[in-house]
């Protein structure tokens, strides 16, 4: 595991001691930020159910103006420090120890880019994003969620402020992107 490009490029990512997180393959967030562009550039990110803090140190790394770290396991956020500091990453992250749901009713501020990667089969990422359905202010106008969950695990879900827009599908793991105001074709 490792950066894959930016400031941090080959930087290489310490993963969170035992088999509590499921982090990102190399192949996969590659593509992830591949679709999402410039769309990173000066953004804030938001990394729910955060794990080694890779997806949101890649996106610092490719140019994020800051990114917000959410997390409840104490050895996946002293993972996420070690990784913040071993990349130079450190100034535009702010890590929160929290319940992310508990994070999402309480926050004030709108991001660019939401990713949620909660522990699998839970139903943790329908309810993730239907709580970020009812509270709109988390994202930004033009805004993005995204979820990675395996594709067994995906749902229809009835949103009102967000439609699903996209889902790409890398072996075991399929991203789910979600806009604001967007009809089900994107537009």
């Amino acid at each position: 595991m490792r950066v894959i490009a930016g400031e941090a490029k080959g930087r290489n990512l310490y993963p969170v001691p035992g088999q509590g997180t499921r982090p990102i393959a190399d192949r996969v967030k590659a593509a992830l930020f591949d679709t999402l562009g410039a769309r990173v550039l000066d953004c804030a990110f938001l990394d729910l159910f955060a794990g080694t803090g890779s997806v949101a140190i890649e996106a610092l790394s490719r140019g994020a103006d800051h990114a917000v770290l959410v997390e409840q396991s104490h050895k996946a956020i002293a993972t996420i420090h070690r990784n913040l500091q071993e990349t130079g990453l450190r100034d535009r992250a702010w890590v929160e120890r929290a319940d992310v749901f508990r994070f999402l009713r309480a926050v004030d501020e709108s991001f660019d880019i939401v990713y949620v990667a909660p522990p699998q089969y839970q139903g943790l990422w329908a309810k993730t994003v239907r709580l970020i359905d009812e509270h709109p202010g988390i994202l930004t106008a033009d805004g993005l969620v995204i979820a990675q969950i395996h594709p067994k695990e995906y749902e229809d879900l009835a949103l009102t402020a967000l439609a699903l827009t996209d889902k790409r599908r890398y072996g075991s793991t399929e991203l789910c992107f979600y806009e604001p105001g967007a009809t089900p074709d994107g537009h």
